[in-house]
C-alpha cells in the first residue's frame, strides 16, 4: 500500500508462468476500476472462479509432479485393496489361514478408505478454491 496502486509492481515479485493471472488481474483493476476497488458499490465487479489446477498446477512443476505421484498413489491403493479382497476370496479354505484373510480384508478396507482420503486431499490442495470473504478485510 506504501507504492500506491500503480506501482504494485516494485512491492511484489512474481517470476513464474504461474504469476500470471495476478498480472492480468491487477492490470484489470488498473484499467477498470483506477487501481483499487471501491467495495462501496461503485464499481460492481464480478469474480469468476479461477480453478487451482488450470492457473498454478498446470504450470509449476513442483505442483505438477505431486499431482501426478499422489494421483499414481490414489490408484495403487484402490488396486492393492480390491486386489486383497479378490485374493481372499479366491483362495481355498486351507490355502490362508482365518487370520491372515482376516488380516488382507482389514489391509483391503484401509487402503480402500486412504485412498478416498488421498482423493479427497488432491481435490482440495490442487482443484477446489475456497474464497473466505470474510478472511479479507
Amino acid at each position: 500500500m506504501d507504492v500506491g496502486p500503480a506501482n504494485w509492481q516494485k512491492a511484489c515479485f512474481v517470476p513464474t508462468k504461474s504469476d500470471a493471472f495476478v498480472i492480468g488481474f491487477r492490470k484489470w483493476i488498473n484499467k477498470y476500476a483506477g487501481g483499487q476497488v471501491d467495495w462501496r458499490g461503485k464499481y460492481k465487479i464480478i469474480f469468476h472462479i479461477i480453478f487451482r489446477y488450470w492457473s498454478h498446477v498446470v504450470n509449476c512443476a513442483s505442483c505438477s509432479a505431486a499431482y501426478k505421484g499422489f494421483n499414481v498413489l490414489e490408484v495403487f491403493l484402490r488396486v492393492v485393496s480390491v486386489a486383497s479382497i479378490a485374493i481372499a476370496a479366491a483362495a481355498k479354505q486351507g490355502a490362508i489361514s482365518a487370520a491372515a484373510r482376516t488380516a488382507m480384508v482389514l489391509m483391503a478396507v484401509l487402503f480402500y478408505a486412504s485412498s478416498r482420503w488421498l482423493a479427497h486431499f488432491i481435490y482440495r490442495n490442487f482443484h477446489y478454491h475456497d474464497y473466505d470473504h470474510a478472511s479479507f478485510r
